[in-house]
């Protein structure tokens, strides 16, 4: 008895002496990047009413807990420098070490502000593979969500530098923003990364930022009953879920089922039919089939192609497939937006025939190979092409979707992450008190269907975000979204388009400045492999910085247009030394239109900073439009510094 209450005694004094520790958020850790000329706040939690010191750069600052154990110190500006340590002593001590003072970033948007350098690594291999700025550096912030309210810590985060192991991971987009301003003004960057594919703009939005927006106000309240999510959950059928059937009963793959798989070399084709890579089923013959297909090919290799490293690039796939050679699974991607790169074990390929079986398992909508993809064999200095007839057969043929959505999980049930605040509160409230330089915004994908709202959500974002750091007007950078989809050769209405126009208007708020994308898209791919030259551009916009300004759009926006004589003459902002194309054609994709709305292709040309844009068709011109589409054919007005003009539409 004297034993077990000893033992419980000793339990009790650990828990009293561990929650008297001092205890530092994630974000302040070793190698941390503190923002440069401004209050730098540092907090934490010890027990209620102790004192902290903080030590930093030979001076002491000192706090006292409140009643709920929390405690905060402002340290004053401070210039770029270091490495410095900083101590932070209580009841126990803690030592962090490798500190900067640089410039520090919020990152956050959907996907293509999480697709990381490890994703674009054949465009960007020399990038990757040289990678040596020990003074840039990011903390990833994993998906978190929360339905209740806002966080007050995160569980997990590291800062690191940009070496060829950690620049894997760094965003693309925001790696390369910081890389051009660090190569010209060699100040540390550090870049906090809170990003998470396919989310809405409402879900990084605070509760209090979604004022003015009461019917989403009500999905957060609804949302924080816990009887109406599980509720939810019970109603979504049955199965596990994951790549295939998305959460339906599922029947058993015949090409899994069988003594011998279909990948394995002794299994013995009958009755597969031909179909061609890349293409999509559903425009070879199959009808409205959702399920998995299995592609197979023997392709001859000589002999030098066997004793070398070797990758196989399969472009895109919907959705997700798994790769086998010669029995052998070589590779398996879970959804359809990553480019599929394998690379092949030493010794798996032979002289002579080798099997090549590609499992694909579709979802909805069509499924199969993204055309205008690279599909080949690479084997050192050779290429060998996988394009062409296949052979195929069905493996399983899932059943008709039932519609179980109305929780903005896009038809698979209720999704927290697309929900209103639950990235902000999880992802985003912890990291407010930390003093930061501005944010970088890349998303609108998920929005394109309410473009009318986002120009209204993006503002109130803005003003949120501000609003929650405490630090005035900080700089917003945001990418206009760029070209995605099937091209269109006649003037038409496009929701990209709406959504680029909504993204613009949010200029008119003070300190905020866009990267306008629209030649870096690619028609089959919502995740374009250009990311550097959207970092470049979100730096130009905010070099005037470094120079006691405000941020700036770097490329030719909309600003006014006049009639005269039956033609519309545009100006420009973002044009002082003049227009130009890039292709040195006249300027392509303007259309216009009478009262009628009804729009035409226009012929245009530069008159300085200017765009004169007329059609012998259109008397009476009222409105006019630039590169309204989801994916223009040729967008290829010009500045002068090489940057795109935003597409616009104007009018009455």
């Amino acid at each position: 008895m004297k034993k077990e209450f000893a033992m419980v005694a000793a339990f009790l004094m650990a828990v009293m002496v561990t929650a008297a520790q001092v205890r530092l958020p994630r974000l302040i850790r070793d190698s941390m990047i503190l923002q440069r000329e401004s209050g730098i706040q540092v907090w934490g939690w010890a027990s209620a009413g102790e004192k902290v010191s903080v030590k930093f750069r030979e001076k002491t600052y000192r706090a006292r807990t409140n009643e709920a154990g929390k405690w905060m110190v402002r340290l004053p500006p401070s210039p770029a420098g270091g490495p410095f340590t900083m101590e932070i002593s209580g009841k126990n001590k803690i030592l962090l070490h490798d500190i900067l003072i640089g410039d520090v970033w919020v990152c956050s948007g959907q996907s293509n502000m999480v697709h990381q350098m490890q994703l674009h690594s054949v465009r960007y291999h020399d990038e990757v593979e040289h990678a040596n700025y020990p003074e840039i550096r990011q903390f990833w912030i994993p998906t978190l969500t929360d339905l209740n309210g806002p966080r007050e810590d995160l569980p997990t985060g590291y800062w690191k530098s940009a070496n060829p192991v950690d620049v894997r991971d760094f965003s693309a987009v925001a790696y390369f923003f910081a890389k051009t301003l660090y190569d010209k003004y060699h100040i540390p960057i550090g870049l906090i990364n809170a990003s998470v594919g396919g989310s809405p703009i409402e879900a990084w939005t605070s509760e209090e930022g979604l004022k003015p927006f009461p019917d989403i106000l009500k999905t957060v309240e609804k949302n924080k009953d816990s009887a109406y999510i599980n509720g939810f959950n019970r109603r979504r059928p049955g199965g596990s879920g994951g790549a295939g059937g998305g959460g339906m009963s599922r029947t058993e793959d015949k090409g899994l089922a069988g003594p011998v798989h279909w990948y394995d070399p002794a299994y013995v084709p009958k009755g597969w039919k031909q179909i061609g890579i890349p293409g999509y089923w559903e425009d070879q013959g199959v009808r409205d089939l959702d399920g998995s297909v299995w592609y197979r090919k023997e392709i001859d290799l000589p002999a030098p192609v066997t004793g070398v490293a070797a990758k196989v690039f399969l472009g895109r796939i919907v959705d997700a497939d798994f790769l086998y050679i010669n029995g052998q699974l070589v590779g398996n991607t879970t959804y359809m937006y990553p480019q599929r790169r394998y690379p092949v074990p030493a010794g798996l390929l032979k002289a002579g025939k080798n099997l090549f079986v590609v499992r694909v398992i579709n979802n909805g909508g069509k499924g199969g190979f993204v055309p205008d993809k690279p599909y080949c064999l690479i084997a050192g200095s050779d290429t060998i092409d996988l394009k062409g007839y296949w052979q195929y057969k069905v493996g399983e043929v899932f059943p008709p979707r039932r519609g179980f959505g109305g929780g903005g999980g896009g038809g698979f049930g209720f999704s927290a992450q697309n929900q209103p605040a639950a990235l902000y509160n999880a992802m985003l409230a912890p990291v407010t008190h930390y003093t930061v330089k501005g944010f970088l915004w890349y998303q609108g994908e998920s929005n394109t269907g309410r473009a009318a709202e986002y120009a209204k959500l993006q503002p109130a974002l803005i003003a949120d975000w501000r609003n929650k750091w405490q630090e005035g007007e900080l700089p917003f950078l945001f990418v206009q979204l760029p070209g995605f989809g099937d091209y269109s050769y006649q003037p038409g209405e496009s929701q990209w388009a709406a959504l680029r126009e909504s993204q613009m208007s949010s200029l008119s708020v003070p300190n905020t400045a866009m990267a306008t994308a629209i030649d870096l898209g690619e028609w089959n791919d919502l995740h374009p492999d250009r990311k550097k030259e959207v970092g470049e551009r979100l730096a130009m916009g905010a070099e005037p910085l470094f120079h006691g300004k405000t941020v700036v759009t770097p490329g030719p926006v909309y600003r006014a247009s006049t009639i005269k004589d039956d033609k519309m003459i545009i100006s420009f902002d973002g044009a002082v030394d003049g227009l130009t194309t890039n292709d040195g054609e006249d300027p392509q994709e303007f259309a216009i239109a009478g009262a009628d709305k009804k729009f035409v292709w226009a012929r245009a040309r530069i008159e300085g900073d200017k765009v004169v844009v007329w059609s012998e068709t259109i008397k009476d011109p009222k409105y006019v439009r630039y590169a309204w589409s989801d994916e223009p054919v040729d967008p290829n007005l010009f500045n002068k510094q090489g940057v795109p003009a935003s597409p616009f539409m104007a009018g009455e």
